[in-house]
């Protein structure tokens, strides 16, 4: 496998490495060793590569090679895969020596990548787990050459999708279905030049996609580097998201580790960053969210009224919409059901942000297409400037029978995907579908956006043939005498009948 690694060999071989993990390591914890170990030998090949290109552009001169200018991240010495490999004793030690020490030889790019797992815990992880595990890596080579940056973050993605499968309620937390992700990125359309926000970026995913969708549609997704931009609370999950975007071959953006909803990450003089688009599946009804520190919000994002103290949803809504670009800004965002119809607090929020004619869509999704929870979801599609045509309207539309079932999981198909996109981007009424509905009727029914409330399902009448409903007449009537016939039998014997 030392040459032109697959898509098929470099899955299977990053799997092969999480089962190596396997009885010492929690199935829950084998992303924060793997992801680690596999940017680790990434960046030590593509280390290699610029050297080897270095000598031949200088003839063989040494001094060029060493300049740091040749090298895209700088690997001090005693920090290379092969100096951790070489070590027989306190391997952990070594490894962790080696992480840390590129960290601090890149702070500006790599600062922290590498997470918090405690590679010098011999109970959990020995000498000879990692030796194995080293081993298993240095087979096959993650340099430019030999493997490409989209082959690479496409293996990438399976791995987290695989935990995802493997630990099931702690996945959601950092990972959303592809096909979910990508309907939202064709809603909202981003373009080149354009900039794109997260504030729940989970693995970054969602920029992810974007980047793929403005290659895909418009052509230069280099067009989108210095406009991304995305916060995530969780510190390995953050790492994560990094090194995903570097192995898709993303070469300037930003990912903050922190609580956006206590200290947003992005600002423009004393007020929020804005965005063009503005994407997120924030965790479902946060609890202790930060409402203590939302009474005196500097950035007035309880423009809309302060959510309750167990809910966030509206929390992470406002915050949002306060990122939206004030002309071009538009939002997708995943929320529970709940959020939809919740009175108290959550009803007037929704009724203050009708008002402002900012939402475009509702789209409810089918059951069970999220890991961690078998709820179905819905996604809130807003708009700071609505087409003439749709404006004081919302779209509710209801998508819930648009999926595939799984054994374990729902799956959105391309299919699916295409279907429901094209009902948003159509804006009319489908029977049993889709109701294009007027903000004075939302207001009728208290500012419920329940779909069920403007969808009714579309009753299926099934036609008959000829032979099938004399068939059916002829059973209802054997059916009849049959029964008469056990009626006139009771009574003779109760006497009632001569």
């Amino acid at each position: 496998m030392a040459n032109g690694v697959t898509l098929n060999q470099l899955e299977s071989h990053l799997w092969e490495a999480a089962n190596i993990l396997r009885g010492p390591v929690d199935a829950a914890d084998f992303k924060t060793y793997v992801f680690p170990l596999l940017f680790f030998k990434r960046i030590s090949d593509v280390h290699d590569e610029e050297y080897r290109t270095a000598l031949e552009e200088s003839d063989g001169d040494e001094e060029y090679a060493q300049f740091p200018q040749n090298y895209r991240f700088q690997v001090p010495d005693d920090c290379h895969w092969n100096d951790a490999r070489a070590v027989a004793t306190n391997v952990g030690q070594a490894m962790q020596k080696a992480m840390r020490g590129i960290e601090k030889a890149n702070p500006e790019t790599l600062y922290g990548i590498f997470g918090d797992a405690q590679w010098t815990n011999k109970d959990r992880l020995s000498d000879s787990l990692l030796r194995d595990l080293i081993e298993h890596f240095s087979r096959i080579n993650l340099g430019n050459q030999a493997t490409q940056a989209d082959i690479l973050g496409q293996s990438y993605e399976y791995l987290i999708k695989k935990f995802a499968d493997a630990t099931n309620k702690k996945a959601g937390e950092f990972y959303t279905p592809r096909s979910v992700v990508r309907l939202m990125v064709n809603i909202l359309d981003p373009k080149e030049g354009e900039s794109i926000y997260d504030p729940a970026c989970g693995t970054g995913g969602m920029l992810l996609e974007a980047i793929h969708h403005v290659k895909e549609n418009h052509g230069d997704d280099r067009t989108l580097w210095g406009k991304l931009f995305a916060q995530e609370k969780n510190l390995t999950t953050s790492a994560i998201a990094r090194m995903n975007l570097f192995l898709h071959g993303a070469s300037d953006f930003q990912v903050v580790r922190g609580d956006t909803l206590r200290s947003p990450a992005f600002f423009f003089g004393d007020n929020l960053a804005t965005f063009d688009c503005v994407i997120a599946n924030p965790p479902f009804s946060l609890e202790k969210w930060g409402e203590e520190v939302w009474g005196s919000d500097p950035y007035g994002r309880s423009f809309a009224g302060m959510p309750p103290g167990k809910t966030g949803d509206y929390a992470w809504v406002q915050h949002m919409i306060k990122s939206m670009a004030p002309k071009t800004g538009r939002m997708a965002v995943v929320l529970p059901h709940g959020a939809l119809f919740r009175m108290g607090a959550e009803g007037k929020i929704r009724q203050k942000i009708l008002g402002m004619d900012l939402l475009e869509a509702v789209i409810g999704l089918g059951p069970n297409l999220f890991y961690g929870t078998g709820l179905a979801a819905c996604i809130l599609v807003f708009r700071q400037r609505k087409s003439q045509d749709r404006r004081n309207k919302v779209l509710i539309l209801d998508a819930s029978k648009e999926f595939k079932t799984g054994r374990a999981q729902n799956e959105l198909l391309p299919g699916h995907v295409e279907c429901i996109y094209g009902w948003y981007r159509d804006f009319k009424d489908v029977e049993g579908v889709a109701r294009v509905v007027k903000l004075e009727e939302i207001a009728t029914n208290n500012h419920n956006l329940n779909i069920p409330r403007y969808v009714e399902p579309k009753v299926e009448e099934k036609t008959l043939t000829v032979d099938q409903a004399m068939k059916r007449l002829k059973e209802s009537a054997e059916a009849a005498f049959a029964a008469e016939g056990r009626l006139i039998s009771i009574l003779k014997r109760e006497g009632l009948l001569t």
